[in-house]
């Protein structure tokens, strides 16, 4: 058993195995989306807000920050980003930047403990993250390539998040401050990519002792009903072991995944999140003592 902490401000969440599956809700990136990206760019923040307070409501524990954006002041705006949703919501979160002085300028805001995204196997990316993560007290997600690629063998993807590990102790980073992302391929062009995630997130969990992430939807690139697909993948996943997903909360199909595999996990003691959630709600004037009512008539 390994935890993971992050936090906010006024907010603790533990990413671990004996928990519940932690989303990191990953809407708040202008990577494809132009709209987002030009309003960010000018300044105008609505629209990251109203996917903040959409993805915590639909039930993220996390949020991904991304602003990388071309030719924009991605420090700047990363700065902001942050600064804003953390005035709005109190759950942690993911700064995502290959940028330093953006990760730096985030980092510098943040209020609590955060989740750098991410360091690789590479020795300059090892060099210039790891000292950010260490100075700021952060967790970090690790990226399993190096200068070689993304290996097709899960064991040399091993090797590579185990040098990250040890490379990080070097810098006084525990392993559970280390969250392993084993690289999800899609499916429709590798066929054992399943295999390879279930096989390489089971080492990670016992050998190296720590948790683990993903970006879910890259299973499913190029295939028709994404969300079927990324929803199969997440259940197989948390059954192997990995601990949270970079994912949209926005999907029904994806959360109810999610939380039915909390159930079969035991992670969701009495079923109770998975009833709050989906039970029907009692028709109106049909409460407890309506019923208790209604059955004495009955009787009468």
């Amino acid at each position: 058993m390994t935890d993971t902490v992050v936090s906010s401000a006024t907010r603790e969440h533990i990413i671990s195995d004996t928990r519940p599956f932690t989303i990191i809700g990953e809407r708040i990136n202008p990577t494809g989306r132009k709209i987002l990206a030009e309003e960010m760019k000018n300044g105008d923040y609505s629209r990251v807000e109203a996917d903040a307070l959409a993805q915590v409501a639909a039930g993220a524990q996390m949020l991904d920050i991304n602003a990388g954006i071309p030719l924009a002041d991605e420090p700047k705006i990363l700065a902001e980003v942050i600064q804003l949703v953390q005035s709005i919501t109190d759950v942690p979160l993911c700064i995502d930047s290959s940028i330093m002085d953006a990760l730096e300028a985030g980092l510098s805001v943040y209020q609590g403990r955060a989740l750098v995204n991410s360091v690789t196997g590479e020795d300059e990316s090892l060099e210039r993250v790891l000292p950010l993560v260490a100075k700021y007290d952060a967790s970090v997600v690790a990226i399993s390539n190096d200068e070689t690629g993304i290996s097709q063998d899960p064991n040399v993807r091993y090797e590579v998040a185990k040098k990250i590990v040890e490379r990080a102790a070097d810098y006084g980073i525990s392993h559970d401050r280390i969250v392993v992302d084993p690289l999800v391929m899609p499916i429709g062009a590798i066929n054992s990519s399943m295999r390879q995630v279930m096989t390489l997130v089971g080492r990670l969990r016992n050998e190296l002792k720590v948790n683990t992430t993903c970006g879910a939807s890259n299973v499913s690139f190029g295939l028709p009903n994404r969300n079927g697909v990324n929803s199969a993948f997440l259940t197989m996943a948390m059954g192997a072991g990995m601990t949270s997903a970079i994912t949209s909360p926005l999907h029904a199909e994806v959360m109810q995944a999610v939380l039915g595999g909390d159930v079969m996990m035991g992670h969701d003691p009495d079923c109770a999140a998975w009833i709050r959630k989906y039970r029907d709600p009692a028709a109106e004037g049909t409460g407890a003592r309506g019923n208790r009512e209604g059955r004495r008539r009955r009787r009468g």
